[in-house]
C-alpha cells in the first residue's frame, strides 16, 4: 500500500527508536501534520524528555505489546532485525514502514531541498534553512542535528519550501524525491552497507535519476565522487559549486583563522559579494558555497545571504569549542578520516602548544578499511589517544579490534596512547596536559560528556 499523509492522520503511528535524532525529527513533523504519534526507545535522553513535553507518548524499553495498540509501525535501519518488538510488528500483518518512506511523504508535500553526502550535510541543511528563514520564507526542515539558530531538529511550517537531510548510509534516501538535491561529497563510508565506492556512486546516481521533472542537482565540483554521480546526469539538471573558477558557483578565500573566515563568491563571472563565517575551517566555506548556490537559485539576494551566514552558529557537537584551565577542547561527531583531517587542520590554525586527538573508533568494518587513512588523517596531532571502539552492532572481524588499530597507527608513525577504559581519559589529560593545549574529541555523546566534565573541573575561567 502506498500511503498519503491524509491517510496517516486516521492511524496511530508508532516509531521505534524515537529517541534517535532522525526519528525524533520525524515524530515532530508527523505531529505537526495532525498524525497521532507514539514511540519507544531503549533509554531516556534529552530528546525523549523533550518529546514528552511536546505531548508525544514515549515508552522506555521495546515491548511487543506496543504493536497491539498502534496501527502503523515505523522503524529505522538502526533497529536490529532480532528486536522483539520489531519482529512482533512484522508478524502482526500491520503496515511496517521504514522511516525514509514516511519522510518521502513529507518531502513530496513541499518544494524540498534534500541534502546528502558523506560529510557536512547537516551543516549545509542548517545553513540553507537559516538563510531561508532570514529571507522571510519560513521553511519546514528535517535535520539530523541540533542547531542553536533553529532551536530544534525539525519543524513543519506548511510553507512552500522544506530542507531535509537525507541519509545515504543505507540507501534509503532513494525513498525520497526532493525537487532540489545537493551532493556535498561522496566517499566510502558505512561499510556495513557499502562494499566499494562504486556502490555509493551507484546509489546516489539512482537517487538522482528518481527525482521529479524539473529537478536540479547541486554538486560539489571539487569532489571526485560527487562528480562521478554528476557524469551520469543530464548536464542541464546539474549546478556545480566549489573552489574551481570554472564551476557555476565558486569561492576564493580572503582570510582563514580558527575563529572565523572570510571569502568572496562568484556566480559565473559575476561577483555575488564577500561573506563571513564564524564557524571556522575551509570545509565550512565548502559547506557555505553549496548553500549559497541553492538559495541563489531560489532567488535570495546576496545581502540577505551574507547577513544570515554571519550569524550562523553551526550545529551542536560539530567543532564545538570549550575552554578551561587555559586549554581548548573541541567536540566533533566526525568519524570519517577525511573529515577528521579537516577538523584537525582547522584546530591547528589556532597555533596550540600541543594538538591532541582523542578518538573512539566506530565499527570493525570502518577501522579495517580505513586504518591507514586514520593514520594519515591524524598525522597533524602531537598525540593521539585511542579508547575502545563502539561496535555498532557489527559482528567481530577476526584479528581486527581496537588494539589492532592502535598498532597500525603506531606503524604509521603516530604517537599513540591507548586507554581502553574511556572513563580514564579525563584524569590522563588533566595529568599530562598544559595550558596552551588543544584537545579534539572525535566520538559520540558519552565521550563528549567526559570532555565537558574535564573542562569544568580545570582551574581558571571556563566557557
Amino acid at each position: 500500500m502506498t500511503w498519503t499523509l491524509a491517510e496517516l492522520k486516521e492511524q496511530r503511528v508508532h516509531l521505534l527508536g524515537i529517541g534517535g535524532i532522525g526519528v525524533s525529527a520525524l515524530a515532530r513533523m508527523l505531529v505537526a501534520n495532525g498524525v497521532v504519534v507514539t514511540g519507544c526507545d531503549v533509554r531516556e535522553s534529552t530528546l525523549t524528555a523533550a518529546l514528552r513535553e511536546e505531548g508525544i507518548e514515549v515508552a522506555i524499553g521495546h515491548d511487543a505489546d506496543h504493536v497491539s495498540t498502534n496501527d502503523v509501525i515505523v522503524y529505522s535501519t538502526a533497529v536490529p532485525a532480532d528486536n522483539a518488538e520489531f519482529a512482533a510488528a512484522r508478524a502482526s500483518g500491520k503496515p511496517v514502514l521504514h522511516r525514509s518512506e514516511i519522510l518521502g511523504l513529507l518531502v513530496a508535500a513541499h518544494d524540498t531541498v534534500g541534502v546528502t553526502g558523506t560529510n557536512g550535510k547537516g551543516t549545509v541543511c542548517t545553513m540553507i534553512t537559516w538563510i531561508l528563514q532570514q529571507a522571510g520564507l519560513d521553511p519546514a526542515f528535517y535535520i539530523g542535528g541540533l542547531s542553536p539558530n533553529l532551536g530544534t531538529n525539525a519543524r513543519e511550517t506548511g510553507n512552500q519550501y522544506m530542507v531535509a537531510e537525507l541519509d545515504e548510509s543505507d540507501g534509503s534516501l532513494c525513498n525520497t524525491q526532493p525537487k532540489y538535491a545537493l551532493i556535498n561529497n561522496v566517499e566510502l563510508d558505512h561499510l556495513n552497507y557499502y562494499h566499494s565506492i562504486d556502490d555509493v556512486v551507484s546509489t546516489l546516481t539512482r537517487f538522482c535519476q528518481g527525482l521529479p521533472l524539473g529537478h536540479r542537482v547541486f554538486v560539489n565540483g571539487d569532489d571526485v565522487g560527487a562528480c562521478r554521480v554528476a557524469e551520469q546526469l543530464p548536464a542541464t539538471s546539474v549546478v556545480t559549486f566549489g573552489a574551481g573558477a570554472k564551476l557555476d558557483y565558486h569561492y576564493e578565500i580572503i582570510e582563514l583563522t580558527d575563529d572565523e573566515s572570510r571569502f568572496a563568491t562568484w556566480k559565473g563571472g559575476e561577483k555575488l559579494g564577500e561573506f563571513r563565517l564564524t564557524v571556522p575551517g575551509t570545509y565550512n566555506i565548502e559547506n557555505a558555497i553549496g548553500a549559497i548556490a541553492v538559495v541563489s537559485e531560489l532567488g535570495i539576494a546576496p545581502a540577505i545571504i551574507a547577513r544570515a551566514l554571519a550569524s550562523f552558529r553551526g550545529l551542536n557537537n560539530r567543532y564545538t569549542l570549550m575552554r578551561g584551565g587555559g586549554r581548548s577542547f573541541i567536540k566533533d561527531y566526525m568519524s570519517h578520516p577525511s573529515g577528521m583531517r579537516k577538523v584537525l587542520q582547522t584546530a591547528r590554525l589556532g597555533k596550540p602548544e600541543r594538538l591532541v586527538a582523542v578518538f573512539k573508533p566506530y565499527r570493525y568494518t570502518m577501522i579495517r578499511y580505513h586504518a591507514s587513512n586514520y593514520a594519515d588523517a591524524m598525522r597533524n596531532a602531537d598525540e593521539v589517544i585511542i579508547t575502545d571502539m563502539w561496535e555498532g552492532g557489527e559482528e567481530p572481524i577476526p584479528g581486527v579490534d581496537t588494539s589492532w588499530l592502535v598498532e597500525k597507527l603506531r606503524q604509521g608513525g603516530l604517537n599513540v596512547t591507548y586507554l581502553p577504559d574511556m572513563e580514564t581519559i579525563p584524569d590522563y589529560l588533566e595529568r599530562t596536559g598544559n595550558a596552551g593545549d588543544c584537545v579534539v574529541f572525535f566520538g559520540g555523546n558519552d565521550l563528549f560528556e567526559l570532555a565537558e566534565q574535564l573542562c569544568q573541573r580545570l582551574p581558571g575561567e571556563t566557557s
